[in-house]
């Protein structure tokens, strides 16, 4: 078996260890789905002429299992990782595997892992449910065998700088996706597409890729992996401000939670194209106060500069602003069963 570690240390790089245990599930044309099975973490058994290997049929899901101060573990709207899986395997021609068997597949391991759930603020264990097609078979078409696996990793912080905000890499000329594409879809090869860009921007200092639109080049899209939202401090209140999802954009389980935290605490939302011009402008004259990244693993991470070729800019102070905390509080108060849970979000595994 392949040296992984499995050790729980949310310490570590994020991902970099496994949980013990994983959970599979196989689907053929003639039987479909399978029961799920607990086992022991193991190596997959692939024939080379898998078709995941040359085709790419595969998508996946980011969530988590948080521990509480009463020790209670629990998950985190797994019915909408679910959802969103099916709307992934529906663009990719892949079959959609049943919510309830999504969600009994997580609660599974997570209540065999719950040991290895840590403890403490922005502390988890993450947990990748994902499918792969798994025929032998060389011709172009969908497969017509299947596998899905549940596993988790003991997880800290996914970004070493979240707190003080990190700097971010405006990229002009790559797209993320395209109209008609499969931006929307959480599958394996809108990732790797992006790591040529990643790669780059590292080299220049910076956490993550903001990505703008492929039709223009002029309006924000998202991050590599997460979804972005400025906030405009108006004459008459904030507004939180995140672009209107679509078929390049991925409709983030985290990005929705904010929006229904920040209405309820006060704040205008408005989901609608946002030009990086505005962004730009409006972090210079103070009108964009923060910026923020959102998403499973990130959480809610503030941005405090922005830059590209031939520029950057800072994005208020710098340092994380008041409804980047208040919403990042709020949801993870929610999470780790510190706040009450007032929209039924929770779902208590052990």
């Amino acid at each position: 078996m392949t040296d992984i570690s499995t050790a729980p240390d949310p310490t570590t790089t994020f991902g970099a260890s496994l949980a013990d245990h994983m959970v599979s599930l196989r689907w053929t044309a003639d039987a479909g789905w399978s029961a799920a099975r607990l086992g022991p973490l193991t190596d997959l058994r692939l024939s080379p002429a898998a078709m995941v290997l040359h085709y790419g049929q595969a998508i996946f899901e980011g969530m988590k299992a948080y521990r509480g101060e009463d020790d209670a573990v629990r998950l985190f709207r797994p019915e909408v990782n679910a959802a969103r899986l099916q709307a992934s395997a529906r663009r990719m021609a892949m079959p959609e595997l049943p919510v309830a068997d999504f969600v009994a597949a997580v609660e599974l391991l997570t209540a065999a892992c719950a040991d290895l759930v840590p403890a403490g603020p922005g502390r988890s264990l993450y947990l990748r449910p994902f499918m792969i097609a798994t025929e032998a078979a060389l011709g172009t078409r969908p497969s017509r065998e299947y596998a899905f696996h549940v596993i988790g990793s003991p997880a800290g912080s996914y970004f070493a700088s979240e707190y003080d905000g990190i700097r971010v890499w405006v990229e002009e000329h790559q797209p993320r996706a395209f109209p008609g594409g499969t931006g929307a879809a959480k599958c394996a090869g809108n990732y790797a597409g992006g790591m040529l860009v990643q790669q780059a921007a590292t080299e220049r200092g910076c956490q993550q890729v903001l990505y703008l639109d492929a039709r223009e080049g002029r309006h924000l899209e998202e991050l590599g992996g997460m979804n972005v939202v400025v906030v405009l401090d108006e004459p008459d209140g904030t507004t939180l401000v995140t672009p209107r999802t679509s078929d390049t954009i991925l409709a983030g389980v985290t990005r929705d939670s904010i929006l229904t935290l920040a209405r309820d605490l006060g704040a205008r939302v408005e989901e609608r194209q946002v030009s990086f011009a505005e962004v730009e402008t409006g972090a210079r004259s103070g009108r964009v106060s923060e910026l923020f990244a959102c998403g499973t693993a990130a959480v809610v991470t503030p941005v405090a500069e922005l830059a590209w070729t031939g520029g950057s800019v800072r994005i208020g102070d710098g340092a994380p602003g008041r409804w980047t905390t208040a919403l990042r509080d709020d949801l993870l108060g929610i999470q780790e069963g510190r706040r009450p849970d007032r929209y039924g979000w929770t779902r208590v595994v052990r």
